[in-house]
């Protein structure tokens, strides 16, 4: 059997090399810069062998020089690598001409780069195509593109694994839409949708705490716990910092204090792989995990190890590169239509925008496909990873939009590839897909009303405002809110503020904090100090309630027309929560109860009959507060695991649905599924 695979290895590699010089032959013969004869001409056999050297050259120099330059771009930023890999790639076939023994190969530098990228595609579609027409080579070339050689040779145990892909801003009625309308048929046939196959799959929705953002679900999810994560971003007096769920500091701070407040490592802790996420889940093997990115470079922190996994092949660098163009003229033309069609709402799509689109829908995709494939293929116990595409391109979009739903299709191509690799692994794994929140729509608060939050908030505290924001009606409500609170013909006479407020946004959720004062402020100093200030934001119709501590009730929610209501009545009068679902009186007492709750916390206006919302960030699908799909993720689950509800409540909080992941952890380590069995049962 070894000699056999040794000589498959040398025929698959002659027939890629053959494949490679009529490959080089034929663009010669299309692209003018491009020769493979000297000016004299030659005879048809001496540009054959020119060509062969060529193409066996150029085949050695990628695989022995593209992983070390591979090394090199780990230090240059992510968003860059497609540029570079291009001409890399080019480089190497100048190089690869230059050290041909005929002497005869000449191509100038631009045509180069089309050449390399012609020969590495070619090359990479023939070797994947008789790779897979055995699974023990198939196996080999994805244990190669996610460099889990080490892995590969170790023993694997018999029971099922467990791999849980994370579909970030999917929620659970965009997923059944999607599937509904035929976008995402892995997942249709995994839920039977068309009647005729038996379902593998369970579809369960779960619910968010207030702060429905990645950040505070992926954190409850990995580690068990989402206390003192009250939104996105938010200020801590103690420290003096503000915290932001996506900064590297925040993201490792973040991890400790969930470690430490469960004394757990995390879901992933015992052999397993976290892959695209901002936390680690105790996992020993670690690729693009933000809690680890600030750590020098070592064999504890392997977070861009991923990227060398993946382009240490350049035949993928250069599909990935080719794709990662192509969705930034997608996105361009997108947006043009958008602003052509005078779509509303629409956001500003330009700057940097395609750049980070294309890197959050190709780049990172291909990268954490790929790992995970690798780590099913290693037979690691437990994988979770993250694909943020959706999530980018509904901000900006909106989550019900035609952009979107493109997005959902590729990602279940995602799911495909994944469940084809399982096939293939050395142990049975259960496949488990999931959000981590949803998205709602709507106009952005500034768009809507003319000024942001700060601007109100500043316009409430007797502050300066930009001209502009004064100018608008809303501008102007917020100056005569403030007049008729403090009885005085101008605004901006009231008393002198000891130090501006720090007003930070998280989707539709705000938090206002001051920071000269030590302590979590209550109502009455807060009005003491600027009397203003809460009923100008409770009575603007794009706020929703606010939620303040109180030195009477211990913590108020007020609203419009001055609705004052203590969280000890809210359930037998919600008030102005009624209008945002069930839950959202339990949600809000917990986090009044962390010890960073902002001093005002605000939330949005809702629609419950549109589900729509008021972003007070620019965008047009949005998360992060209370108010429709937002809070609304899903459960995507095999039933050959448990149900998520065994007590039969609603699923309620990532905390909850890190003890399901556990509980399922623990019942794969029963029972051993029997080795015979077939592909779709391994892979369900």
């Amino acid at each position: 059997m070894g000699w056999r695979r040794v000589a498959g290895q040398i025929g698959r590699s002659v027939t890629v090399w053959a494949v490679s010089t009529l490959t080089m032959l034929l663009l010669a013969g299309l692209l003018p810069d491009f020769r493979l004869q000297s000016p004299d001409g030659d005879s048809a056999t001496r540009i054959a062998v020119t060509a062969a050297c060529g193409a066996g050259a150029f085949g050695l120099l990628s695989a022995l020089v593209w992983p070390l330059l591979v090394r090199m771009l780990l230090l240059v930023p992510a968003l860059f690598l497609g540029l570079l890999v291009f001409f890399l790639n080019g480089s190497l076939l100048l190089l690869a001409l230059r050290l041909n023994p005929s002497g005869r190969g000449e191509v100038a530098p631009e045509t180069a780069v089309i050449v390399a990228a012609v020969m590495s595609a070619v090359a990479s579609a023939t070797g994947g195509a008789l790779a897979v027409r055995d699974d023990d080579a198939y196996r080999r070339r994805l244990l190669r593109l996610a460099d889990r050689r080490r892995r590969a040779t170790l023993p694997c145990a018999s029971t099922p694994g467990l791999v849980c892909v994370q579909l970030d801003g999917v929620g659970h009625d965009v997923l059944t839409a999607a599937v509904r309308e035929g976008l995402m048929p892995t997942v249709a046939r995994w839920l039977a949708a068309d009647g005729i196959i038996p379902p593998t799959h369970r579809l369960t929705a779960w619910r968010t705490d207030w702060s429905s953002q990645t950040g505070a679900s992926q954190l409850g999810i990995l580690h068990g716990s989402t206390y003192d994560v009250p939104a996105f971003r938010w200020y801590e007096k103690d420290r003096g910092e503000v915290m932001v769920c996506n900064r590297p500091t925040s993201a490792a701070e973040l991890q400790r204090r969930a470690t430490a407040r469960t004394g757990e490592a995390g879901l992933l802790a015992v052999d397993g792989a976290s892959r695209g996420n901002l936390f680690s889940g105790g996992a020993g093997e670690q690729a693009l995990v933000l809690s680890i990115a600030t750590r020098r470079r070592g064999r504890e922190n392997r977070s861009r190890a991923g990227y060398f996994a993946y382009f240490s092949d350049p035949a993928n660098a250069v599909r990935t590169a080719l794709s990662f163009f192509a969705e930034i003229g997608r996105e361009i033309g997108q947006s043009t239509r958008a602003r052509f069609a005078r779509a509303h709402p629409r956001v500003g799509r330009g700057g940097l925008y395609p750049l980070v689109r294309a890197f959050a829908t190709v780049v990172e995709r291909d990268v954490v496909v790929a790992a995970v494939m690798g780590d099913l293929l290693a037979g690691r116990t437990a994988v979770y990873a993250d694909l943020v595409a959706y999530d980018e391109v509904a901000h900006h979009s909106g989550p019900d939009s035609r952009d979107a739903r493109q997005v959902l299709r590729r990602l279940d191509r995602s799911l495909a590839l994944i469940e084809k690799a399982a096939e293939h692994a050395p142990r049975p794994y259960r496949l488990v897909v999931l959000s981590d929140h949803g998205q709602s729509p709507g106009e952005t608060f500034r768009s809507r009303y003319g000024l942001t939050l700060t601007d109100l908030v500043r316009a409430g505290s007797g502050l300066p405002v930009p001209r502009g924001a004064g100018r608008t009606p809303s501008g102007a409500e917020a100056r005569a809110a403030v007049r008729a609170a403090l009885g005085r013909d101008d605004a901006e006479s009231g008393p002198a503020p000891r130090s501006e407020p720090v007003v930070l946004a998280s989707g539709n959720l705000g938090l206002v904090s001051f920071p000269d004062v030590p302590h979590r402020m209550t109502k009455e100093e807060i009005d003491a100090r600027h009397p203003a200030l809460l009923p100008t934001l409770a009575n603007h119709p794009g706020i929703g309630f606010l939620l303040v501590r109180s030195a009477e009730h211990d913590g108020v929610v007020l609203g419009p027309c001055g609705t004052e209501i203590p969280l000890a009545e809210l359930d037998e009068r919600p008030g102005p929560l009624a209008r945002f679902g069930p839950g959202a009186v339990d949600a809000v007492r917990r986090t009044h109860a962390f010890p960073h709750t902002a001093d005002i916390m605000v939330n949005s206006w809702h629609d419950p009959a549109t589900g729509q919302i008021h972003a007070f960030e620019e965008q047009i699908g949005s998360h992060g507060g209370l108010g429709g799909a937002q809070s609304r993720p899903f459960l995507l689950s095999p039933l050959t695991l448990s149900v998520p509800e065994e007590d039969g409540e609603a699923l309620t909080g990532a905390e909850r649905v890190h003890g399901v992941l556990r509980r399922w952890l623990g019942e794969l380590n029963g029972p051993e599924v029997p080795l015979d069995a077939g592909p779709e049962r391994r892979a369900a």
